[in-house]
């Protein structure tokens, strides 16, 4: 798919007036090759280059966020499955938790998730805050008890100096949970080559995944991935425009609404430092980028896109790829 046509009538049958016009009308639908974009007219936003978060309570919060002691049999910490080294991801389709049970969905990285407006992927929690409440209980996870987790973290001198200098309330569930948030919140990656593209630097990726973004645009894969985090700020149903192979389907929001039509409804995620970050979907079933653009054509799309495109939509999102910056 290409630019809109537009079907220009033969220059006899212009004045001068319409020939300008027809020239302004063609010259706005012209790729802007040499250029960065004009981040009015973008649907995707570059990311904010620092969230601003307390230095000290973040450096708490990334001790805590590698501490096995947060879990119930001191074996498990929140790295287990987030592992920073690998994009704040797991590469299994389930994680192992507490005495090695699986979950029941996969785990989706933590990299810029503070850009995401729920969190979990049926969006149950509406913080980071909440989520690390959640996941440090949760029997499945990490099968801690708040209590105890604070009478460990209360026991270590290193810590009770750390949180009574960057807390007037020390060691409390309310202050470790604010700690591990802040450090989640330094995890973004504002200097992905797309965000320097946006932000002015026309060089900063290829004319080829300049076409890519133009096919991603084109297809409507921005109606759902879109905004600072290309995602993460909608629920979507998986299999909008095809069933489902079987098997694939799972409760989704229903599991948080109770509502019929919340089946199979999940937070979109986002797609930054979407190849660094398999296997793909809530269930894990697409094991390859390639895979998780095909499915993403056949049952959210409807539409068949040819291998070139999908190829060029693949060049394009391997542009979302970023490290943490050194900024809390």
């Amino acid at each position: 798919m290409g630019a809109p046509l537009v079907r220009l009538p033969s220059v006899r049958a212009c004045s001068m007036r319409t020939l300008a016009l027809l020239a302004a009308a063609a010259l706005a639908l012209a790729p802007r090759a040499a250029a960065g974009p004009a981040l009015g007219e973008e649907p995707i936003k570059p990311l904010p280059l620092s969230l601003h978060q307390d230095p000290a309570r973040a450096a708490i919060g990334q001790r805590l966020f590698a501490d096995t002691r947060l879990s119930g049999n001191r074996q498990l910490a929140c790295a287990s499955c987030h592992d920073l080294a690998r994009n704040g991801a797991d590469t299994r389709a389930r994680s192992a938790g507490i005495k090695g049970r699986l979950t029941s969905l996969n785990t989706p990285t933590v990299f810029n998730a503070a850009f995401n407006f729920k969190q979990f992927w049926d969006g149950r929690a509406d913080t980071l805050e909440h989520q690390i409440e959640i996941v440090v209980a949760d029997p499945v996870e990490m099968g801690g008890h708040w209590p105890e987790v604070v009478a460990r973290i209360g026991a270590d001198p290193a810590y009770r100096r750390a949180f009574g200098a960057a807390y007037r309330a020390g060691v409390t569930q309310a202050t470790i949970v604010d700690a591990l948030a802040s450090f989640e919140r330094t995890l973004i990656t504002p200097a992905s080559r797309f965000d320097r593209y946006l932000r002015g630097d026309a060089r900063a990726i290829s004319s080829a995944e300049k076409a890519g973004y133009a096919k991603f645009k084109q297809y409507g894969c921005v109606a759902c991935h879109q905004g600072v985090n290309v995602g993460g700020n909608m629920f979507q149903k998986f299999g909008v425009m095809g069933a489902l192979p079987p098997g694939a389907g799972a409760p989704g929001r229903f599991g948080v609404t109770g509502l019929a039509e919340d089946r199979q409804v999940f937070k979109v995620p986002s797609l930054r430092n979407v190849a660094e970050t398999a296997p793909y979907f809530h269930d894990a079933s697409a094991p390859t980028l390639d895979a998780a653009v095909d499915a993403m054509f056949t049952y959210q799309l409807g539409r068949r896109g040819s291998k070139d495109d999908k190829a060029a939509i693949i060049l394009f999102l391997r542009t979302l790829s970023g490290k943490p910056g050194t900024a809390p």
